[in-house]
């Protein structure tokens, strides 16, 4: 194993940038999509259990499945990064959904209503007093989801969209136990270190809110 890194570690570690970006762009997406529509299901929950459903479904396809059926779609079609980071992003997006949601649906009525009482905005109540108080809840469904995204993206590799998938299935396919275990080894440590930080930062903001 160690001469195969020193043999091939800049193909490794290019490959781990590949699945670090992959793994990125398809959180920061989620976030930024599953953010504010969690936001605006607190405000009409009528409508949370059709989102949740949806977003619960897709989840339960296989990841090569749904790699499978995007490339059939245009523009997020075709081989490359654009379905990847689309199968990505959908996979993230459920769990960051609901956590938001269901973090602010948990914030106190009681807090709430003494916002409301002091003239606070719907605005100004969601920064000053559910967000805070949601935090822990959203960023535990922001460590699930990064765990999950940096799992899924080995199997990137699938559409020619790089990531250490490629040392992965590349190893397999020829018998090498050595490619395999750099493919697995980095993106295994990737969701650990993901997963320590995040937990974490989860247990400050759980000791500040208490």
């Amino acid at each position: 194993m160690i001469a195969f890194f020193l043999r091939d570690r800049a193909e490794i570690l290019r490959l781990t940038g590949q699945h670090l970006f992959l793994s990125g762009v398809s959180l920061g997406l989620a976030l930024l999509v599953g953010a504010p529509l969690g936001v605006l299901l607190t405000r009409r929950r009528r409508l949370a259990p059709w989102f949740l459903g949806a977003t619960a479904t897709i989840q339960t396809v296989p990841s090569v499945a749904l790699l499978g059926l995007l490339l059939l779609l245009p523009v997020i079609g075709g081989i490359g990064v654009r379905p990847a980071i689309t199968a990505l992003f959908l996979y993230a997006l459920m769990t960051i959904l609901e956590s938001v949601y269901a973090g602010i649906v948990s914030v106190s009525p009681a807090l709430v209503d003494v916002g409301r009482g002091l003239g606070m905005t719907e605005l100004e109540l969601l920064r000053y007093v559910e967000l805070p108080q949601a935090l822990p809840v959203l960023v535990a469904g922001l460590r699930m989801s990064t765990v999950l995204v940096i799992g899924a993206a080995t199997v990137a590799s699938y559409v020619g969209a790089g990531g250490l998938g490629d040392l992965i299935f590349r190893g397999v396919g020829r018998g090498d136990a050595d490619m395999v275990a750099w493919g697995a080894l980095p993106a295994t440590a990737l969701a650990v270190v993901a997963h320590l930080g995040l937990t974490a930062l989860e247990r400050r903001l759980a000791r500040r809110r208490a």
